[in-house]
């Protein structure tokens, strides 16, 4: 299976990352083929609404790092989002790449039935805190005709290496057997 995986953490030694790295180790030695994008270390805006989407043989007409992301989006079995919960919602460095997903649909490429997996972390020990995080992927990911797999959602997560007392890192690597 390809998998395409995009992060939005700035973090490098962040909590998200840890599982991400975790999900990946393991996708990996299941024999999956695997793509990462750190969206927080890439140049991506957000979307202009201009509705010109594949009209110059790229995904968006505005030439970014979206336009990297997007074929891999394009040729994956599956799709993984990896972030950090920021003021309760998604993090400004990945919402470029879940609002750019719009391109898809205005320029009609049929990508459905992909498999999609969500993983999050979030400072309070509220679950709800990450809803705003999970509803839109979950809408995102039902517009898209995606199969939503599994959430590992982590909360109580602050500080660099908060993860290692959790079991967040093994669920992420279990989700892998969801796909």
């Amino acid at each position: 299976m390809k998998i395409t995986v995009i992060t939005g953490s700035p973090r490098r030694k962040g909590n998200s990352f840890a599982m991400t790295e975790a999900f990946i180790d393991e996708a990996k030695k299941l024999g999956h083929t695997v793509e990462r994008y750190d969206a927080a270390m890439m140049k991506i805006d957000g979307c202009h609404a201009c509705e010109t989407c594949f009209k110059t043989g790229k995904a968006c007409s505005f030439d970014d790092d979206f336009n990297t992301i997007a074929p891999s989006i394009m040729e994956a079995d599956a799709v993984v989002f990896t972030m950090p919960t920021y003021w309760y919602s998604i993090p400004a460095q990945i919402k470029g790449v879940i609002d750019r997903l719009f391109s898809f649909v205005v320029g009609g490429k049929d990508i459905a039935g992909k498999k999609c997996g969500l993983i999050a972390c979030c400072e309070e020990n509220d679950m709800t805190v990450m809803d705003g995080i999970r509803m839109p992927i979950e809408r995102s990911a039902a517009l898209l005709k995606w199969d939503v797999v599994g959430e590992v959602l982590v909360p109580g997560v602050l500080m660099e290496g908060d993860i290692d007392k959790t079991d967040g890192c093994r669920q992420a690597a279990g989700l892998v057997h969801k796909f």
